[in-house]
């Protein structure tokens, strides 16, 4: 009796294998193929559970099957633009690592350049300061200057209830939660000021522009978070018209705008009574944050 051919053993694919077939889709989904590598090492760490230095050490080691299963899993859904941040639940902001929560707004690196703008206009960060963060969605920026502000005090507001959840989520997350008091409402309309420091990245896109966003935008952040109106300016008009009484009289006021916004935004602070004290580009050279002081102490 002749006996039965062994059954061909299936290879496990190594990292590099992984990594390299992960890539390939992710371009043919229409990544850019330099972001398609970066994030199919992200995404590999994530379902291995590796750090940098070991992928770098051992790309020839083999998944496990639930390693691979992982991956795949997390491949499909990058490949179908989910963002790595959402797949993921976290993204490095500033020094931070903060959680990514579904319908809030995803912090984008440009972001960073308000952070820094503003950080860049205090001279002595240790100072008691009161900061005021409206329209906070994740917390991102108001987690960032407390960080590097340690006398500092913060208010976060948002409208949306998901949002206002993510800020308090992510204060915890970062040990800040004793310092911040997170309000529920439509800009500064429950407040009263005077507040040291006010800084907003509202929704800034034009109505029109909204079904133009790439996917990973258009199908993941809620549109509460990025419809700006017809021009892209109604929500710096509401804030705007409230600086008067939430702004302290040499206080300081950054806001995040669209590529091509910074001059009317400007135009907007100018009318109010405030001078423009920075205009600042972001990593691709856009002028993405417009900060200003009163143009004169106000009694």
């Amino acid at each position: 009796m002749t006996a039965a051919p062994a059954k061909a053993q299936t290879r496990s694919p190594s990292r590099a294998d992984a990594l390299a077939r992960v890539a390939a889709a992710l371009v043919e989904s229409g990544v850019e193929a330099a972001q398609a590598q970066e994030e199919s090492r992200l995404l590999l760490r994530a379902a291995a559970g590796l750090t940098r230095l070991e992928l770098t050490m051992s790309p020839d080691a083999p998944l496990t099957d639930e390693q691979s299963q992982r991956l795949s899993s997390y491949a499909a859904r990058r490949a179908a633009r989910e963002p790595v941040s959402r797949i993921l639940g976290a993204r490095g902001f500033w020094t931070l690592d903060l959680a990514v929560a579904p319908n809030v707004l995803d912090p984008r690196p440009d972001t960073e350049t308000l952070v820094e703008t503003t950080l860049a206009l205090i001279e002595n960060r240790d100072a008691p300061f009161s900061i005021l963060d409206l329209g906070a969605g994740s917390g991102a920026i108001l987690c960032a200057l407390l960080s590097e502000m340690p006398g500092a005090f913060g208010v976060a507001v948002d409208l949306s209830p998901d949002a206002c959840a993510a800020t308090r989520a992510n204060l915890t997350r970062c040990g800040l939660n004793a310092r911040a008091q997170v309000v529920r409402g439509r800009w500064g309309a429950a407040l009263n000021g005077p507040f040291d420091v006010i800084v907003s990245n509202p929704p800034y896109i034009r109505a029109g522009d909204l079904a133009t966003l790439d996917p990973e935008v258009r199908l993941h952040d809620p549109a509460l978070a990025l419809d700006g109106g017809a021009d892209g300016l109604a929500c710096y008009r509401d804030i705007v018209a409230d600086l008067g009484r939430l702004l302290a009289p040499d206080g300081l006021v950054a806001f995040e705008v669209g590529f091509d916004q910074a001059a009317s935004v400007a135009a907007l602070l100018g009318a109010s009574g405030f001078a423009v004290a920075r205009i600042a580009r972001d990593a691709g050279g856009h002028q993405r944050v417009v900060a200003a002081r009163p143009v004169q102490p106000r009694s």
